[in-house]
Protein backbone atom coordinates (compact mmCIF):
# COMPACT_ATOMS: atom_id res chain seq x y z
CA UNK A 1 0.00 0.00 0.00
CA UNK A 2 3.00 2.27 -0.41
CA UNK A 3 1.25 4.31 -3.11
CA UNK A 4 -2.16 4.33 -1.42
CA UNK A 5 -3.74 7.76 -1.05
CA UNK A 6 -6.94 8.53 0.89
CA UNK A 7 -9.87 10.42 -0.55
CA UNK A 8 -11.35 11.13 2.89
CA UNK A 9 -9.66 11.80 6.24
CA UNK A 10 -11.74 10.87 9.27
CA UNK A 11 -10.64 11.50 12.84
CA UNK A 12 -11.87 11.04 16.36
CA UNK A 13 -11.39 14.14 18.53
CA UNK A 14 -10.51 13.51 22.18
CA UNK A 15 -7.23 11.65 22.53
CA UNK A 16 -6.71 11.72 18.77
CA UNK A 17 -6.93 14.99 16.83
CA UNK A 18 -7.10 17.10 19.99
CA UNK A 19 -4.13 17.37 22.31
CA UNK A 20 -4.62 16.77 26.04
CA UNK A 21 -5.34 20.48 26.53
CA UNK A 22 -8.07 20.23 23.83
CA UNK A 23 -6.12 22.30 21.32
CA UNK A 24 -5.21 21.49 17.73
CA UNK A 25 -1.63 22.43 16.89
CA UNK A 26 -0.79 24.83 14.09
CA UNK A 27 1.23 22.06 12.45
CA UNK A 28 -1.76 19.72 12.40
CA UNK A 29 -3.99 22.44 11.00
CA UNK A 30 -1.45 23.18 8.28
CA UNK A 31 -1.22 19.49 7.31
CA UNK A 32 -5.02 19.18 7.18
CA UNK A 33 -5.18 22.30 5.01
CA UNK A 34 -2.64 20.85 2.58
CA UNK A 35 -4.86 17.80 2.13
CA UNK A 36 -7.97 19.97 1.81
CA UNK A 37 -6.22 21.99 -0.91
CA UNK A 38 -5.55 18.67 -2.67
CA UNK A 39 -9.27 17.86 -2.55
CA UNK A 40 -9.25 15.52 0.47
CA UNK A 41 -11.57 16.81 3.23
CA UNK A 42 -11.65 16.09 6.96
CA UNK A 43 -14.67 14.52 8.66
CA UNK A 44 -14.85 14.32 12.45
CA UNK A 45 -16.19 11.22 14.20
CA UNK A 46 -16.74 11.70 17.91
CA UNK A 47 -18.75 10.65 20.92
CA UNK A 48 -19.23 14.35 21.65
CA UNK A 49 -22.70 15.85 21.26
CA UNK A 50 -23.23 18.87 18.98
CA UNK A 51 -23.17 21.23 21.96
CA UNK A 52 -19.47 20.37 22.45
CA UNK A 53 -18.54 21.18 18.86
CA UNK A 54 -18.62 24.97 18.79
CA UNK A 55 -14.98 25.41 19.84
CA UNK A 56 -13.89 22.78 17.33
CA UNK A 57 -15.91 24.51 14.60
CA UNK A 58 -14.20 27.80 15.43
CA UNK A 59 -10.79 26.16 14.99
CA UNK A 60 -11.51 24.01 11.93
CA UNK A 61 -14.24 25.97 10.16
CA UNK A 62 -16.81 23.98 8.18
CA UNK A 63 -17.16 20.33 7.32
CA UNK A 64 -19.16 17.40 8.63
CA UNK A 65 -19.10 15.90 12.11
CA UNK A 66 -20.41 12.48 13.10
CA UNK A 67 -21.53 13.18 16.69
CA UNK A 68 -22.86 11.09 19.57
CA UNK A 69 -21.10 7.98 18.22
CA UNK A 70 -23.03 8.10 14.95
CA UNK A 71 -26.46 9.15 16.20
CA UNK A 72 -26.16 12.72 14.84
CA UNK A 73 -24.67 14.05 11.61
CA UNK A 74 -23.82 17.72 11.98
CA UNK A 75 -22.95 20.37 9.39
CA UNK A 76 -20.29 22.37 11.21
CA UNK A 77 -20.40 25.41 8.95
CA UNK A 78 -24.08 26.13 9.44
CA UNK A 79 -24.15 24.24 12.73
CA UNK A 80 -27.27 22.38 11.64
CA UNK A 81 -28.26 18.78 12.25
CA UNK A 82 -28.41 16.77 9.01
CA UNK A 83 -29.59 13.44 10.44
CA UNK A 84 -30.61 12.00 13.81
CA UNK A 85 -30.98 8.37 14.88
CA UNK A 86 -32.25 8.51 18.47
CA UNK A 87 -33.16 6.02 21.16
CA UNK A 88 -36.92 5.85 21.65
CA UNK A 89 -38.68 6.22 25.02
CA UNK A 90 -39.81 2.58 25.16
CA UNK A 91 -36.25 1.33 24.68
CA UNK A 92 -34.93 3.87 27.17
CA UNK A 93 -37.41 2.79 29.84
CA UNK A 94 -36.62 -0.89 29.33
CA UNK A 95 -32.85 -0.41 29.51
CA UNK A 96 -32.78 1.95 32.48
CA UNK A 97 -35.30 -0.12 34.40
CA UNK A 98 -33.37 -3.38 34.00
CA UNK A 99 -29.99 -1.75 34.70
CA UNK A 100 -31.33 -0.14 37.86
CA UNK A 101 -32.75 -3.50 38.93
CA UNK A 102 -29.50 -5.38 38.23
CA UNK A 103 -27.18 -2.73 39.63
CA UNK A 104 -29.08 -0.22 41.82
CA UNK A 105 -26.12 2.17 42.01
CA UNK A 106 -26.23 2.88 38.27
CA UNK A 107 -26.97 6.52 37.52
CA UNK A 108 -28.13 7.99 34.24
CA UNK A 109 -27.81 11.02 31.99
CA UNK A 110 -29.00 11.78 28.47
CA UNK A 111 -27.89 13.89 25.51
CA UNK A 112 -30.60 15.61 23.50
CA UNK A 113 -28.15 17.34 21.15
CA UNK A 114 -27.90 20.83 22.60
CA UNK A 115 -29.22 19.82 26.03
CA UNK A 116 -27.85 17.52 28.74
CA UNK A 117 -29.90 16.15 31.61
CA UNK A 118 -28.67 14.03 34.49
CA UNK A 119 -30.05 12.52 37.67
CA UNK A 120 -29.22 14.59 40.77
CA UNK A 121 -26.87 11.90 42.07
CA UNK A 122 -25.08 11.49 38.70
CA UNK A 123 -21.73 13.30 38.80
CA UNK A 124 -20.93 14.99 35.47
CA UNK A 125 -17.20 15.31 34.80
CA UNK A 126 -17.41 18.09 32.21
CA UNK A 127 -19.53 21.18 31.51
CA UNK A 128 -21.03 21.05 34.99
CA UNK A 129 -22.21 24.66 34.89
CA UNK A 130 -22.58 25.05 31.11
CA UNK A 131 -25.80 26.28 29.47
CA UNK A 132 -28.17 23.45 28.67
CA UNK A 133 -26.97 21.27 31.56
CA UNK A 134 -29.57 20.57 34.23
CA UNK A 135 -30.80 17.95 36.67
CA UNK A 136 -33.89 15.86 35.95
CA UNK A 137 -35.59 12.73 37.21
CA UNK A 138 -35.17 9.51 35.28
CA UNK A 139 -38.85 9.43 34.18
CA UNK A 140 -38.45 12.97 32.83
CA UNK A 141 -35.27 12.08 30.94
CA UNK A 142 -36.66 9.02 29.17
CA UNK A 143 -39.98 10.59 28.17
CA UNK A 144 -38.64 11.71 24.80
CA UNK A 145 -36.14 10.39 22.22
CA UNK A 146 -32.46 10.97 23.07
CA UNK A 147 -29.28 10.92 21.00
CA UNK A 148 -27.31 9.10 23.68
CA UNK A 149 -28.00 7.47 27.05
CA UNK A 150 -25.14 7.50 29.56
CA UNK A 151 -24.93 4.99 32.40
CA UNK A 152 -22.32 5.58 35.09
CA UNK A 153 -21.14 3.64 38.13
CA UNK A 154 -18.84 5.23 40.67
CA UNK A 155 -17.37 2.05 42.16
CA UNK A 156 -17.29 -0.83 39.68
CA UNK A 157 -14.27 -1.25 37.35
CA UNK A 158 -14.86 0.10 33.87
CA UNK A 159 -14.69 -3.16 31.96
CA UNK A 160 -16.89 -5.01 34.46
CA UNK A 161 -19.56 -2.31 34.29
CA UNK A 162 -19.51 -2.00 30.49
CA UNK A 163 -19.81 -5.78 30.23
CA UNK A 164 -22.85 -5.71 32.53
CA UNK A 165 -24.49 -2.93 30.51
CA UNK A 166 -23.80 -4.80 27.26
CA UNK A 167 -25.41 -7.94 28.69
CA UNK A 168 -28.50 -6.06 29.86
CA UNK A 169 -28.92 -4.10 26.63
CA UNK A 170 -28.49 -7.12 24.37
CA UNK A 171 -29.59 -6.38 20.82
CA UNK A 172 -32.02 -3.60 21.76
CA UNK A 173 -29.36 -0.88 21.45
CA UNK A 174 -25.62 -0.35 20.93
CA UNK A 175 -23.16 -0.03 23.82
CA UNK A 176 -19.66 1.43 23.68
CA UNK A 177 -17.13 3.22 25.88
CA UNK A 178 -14.67 6.05 25.34
CA UNK A 179 -13.63 6.85 28.91
CA UNK A 180 -11.34 5.48 31.59
CA UNK A 181 -14.33 5.67 33.95
CA UNK A 182 -17.13 3.13 34.40
CA UNK A 183 -19.23 5.01 31.87
CA UNK A 184 -21.24 3.20 29.21
CA UNK A 185 -22.48 5.12 26.17
CA UNK A 186 -25.69 3.72 24.69
CA UNK A 187 -27.02 4.54 21.22
CA UNK A 188 -29.91 3.27 19.13
CA UNK A 189 -29.68 -0.26 17.79
CA UNK A 190 -27.06 -0.55 15.06
CA UNK A 191 -25.87 3.05 15.43
CA UNK A 192 -22.08 3.43 15.55
CA UNK A 193 -19.44 5.73 14.19
CA UNK A 194 -19.18 3.21 11.33
CA UNK A 195 -22.80 3.65 10.27
CA UNK A 196 -22.45 7.43 10.34
CA UNK A 197 -19.19 7.22 8.39
CA UNK A 198 -20.69 4.91 5.79
CA UNK A 199 -23.47 7.43 5.11
CA UNK A 200 -21.04 10.34 4.88
CA UNK A 201 -18.71 8.43 2.55
CA UNK A 202 -21.53 7.18 0.32
CA UNK A 203 -22.83 10.73 -0.12
CA UNK A 204 -19.42 11.54 -1.61
CA UNK A 205 -19.35 8.43 -3.79
CA UNK A 206 -16.65 6.87 -1.62
CA UNK A 207 -16.22 3.55 0.17
CA UNK A 208 -14.10 2.24 3.05
CA UNK A 209 -11.09 1.72 0.79
CA UNK A 210 -10.93 5.48 0.25
CA UNK A 211 -10.76 6.34 3.97
CA UNK A 212 -8.02 6.86 6.51
CA UNK A 213 -9.51 6.78 10.02
CA UNK A 214 -7.75 7.84 13.24
CA UNK A 215 -8.92 6.76 16.70
CA UNK A 216 -7.94 5.66 20.18
CA UNK A 217 -10.89 4.21 22.13
CA UNK A 218 -13.41 1.35 21.88
CA UNK A 219 -16.06 3.60 20.37
CA UNK A 220 -13.79 3.72 17.29
CA UNK A 221 -13.71 -0.05 16.82
CA UNK A 222 -16.76 -0.35 14.56
CA UNK A 223 -15.31 2.30 12.24
CA UNK A 224 -11.89 0.61 12.35
CA UNK A 225 -13.50 -2.67 11.25
CA UNK A 226 -15.47 -1.02 8.44
CA UNK A 227 -12.44 0.80 7.08
CA UNK A 228 -9.96 -2.07 7.48
CA UNK A 229 -12.22 -4.74 5.96
CA UNK A 230 -12.86 -2.48 2.97
CA UNK A 231 -9.19 -1.85 2.27
CA UNK A 232 -8.72 1.53 3.94
CA UNK A 233 -6.33 2.49 6.75
CA UNK A 234 -7.40 2.29 10.39
CA UNK A 235 -4.76 4.18 12.35
CA UNK A 236 -4.45 3.87 16.14
CA UNK A 237 -2.76 6.44 18.29
CA UNK A 238 0.29 5.16 20.19
CA UNK A 239 -1.54 5.37 23.53
CA UNK A 240 -4.76 3.77 22.23
CA UNK A 241 -6.84 1.18 24.09
CA UNK A 242 -5.38 -2.33 23.55
CA UNK A 243 -8.43 -3.44 21.55
CA UNK A 244 -7.98 -0.48 19.20
CA UNK A 245 -4.28 -1.22 18.72
CA UNK A 246 -5.14 -4.83 17.90
CA UNK A 247 -7.71 -3.75 15.28
CA UNK A 248 -5.49 -1.16 13.57
CA UNK A 249 -3.75 -1.41 10.23
CA UNK A 250 -1.23 1.21 11.38
CA UNK A 251 -0.08 2.96 14.55
CA UNK A 252 1.00 6.60 14.73
CA UNK A 253 2.37 8.91 17.43
CA UNK A 254 0.28 9.99 20.41
CA UNK A 255 -2.12 12.92 20.18
CA UNK A 256 0.22 15.23 22.10
CA UNK A 257 2.91 14.46 19.50
CA UNK A 258 0.57 15.37 16.60
CA UNK A 259 0.23 11.76 15.48
CA UNK A 260 -2.54 12.50 12.97
CA UNK A 261 -0.39 15.06 11.16
CA UNK A 262 2.68 12.81 11.28
CA UNK A 263 0.85 9.92 9.60
CA UNK A 264 -0.78 12.12 6.97
CA UNK A 265 2.59 13.66 6.13
CA UNK A 266 3.95 10.16 5.42
CA UNK A 267 1.34 9.49 2.72
CA UNK A 268 1.66 10.43 -0.98
CA UNK A 269 -0.40 13.44 -2.01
Amino acid sequence: MSDWRPQLIVSDLDGTLLRSDETISDGTLAELQRWADAGVPLVLATGRPPRWMLGVRDRLGGGTAICCNGAVLLDLGGFTVLEEHPLTPDVLRAITGELRRRQPDTWFAVEYGDQFRHEPIYKPRWDVDAPGVAEATLPEMVAQPVAKLLARHEHLPRDEFVELVTEVVGDTATVTNSSSDALAEISARGVTKATGLARVAAARGLGPGDVVYFGDMPNDLAAFDWVREGGGRAVAMAHAHPDVLAAATDVTDANDADGVAAFLASLPR
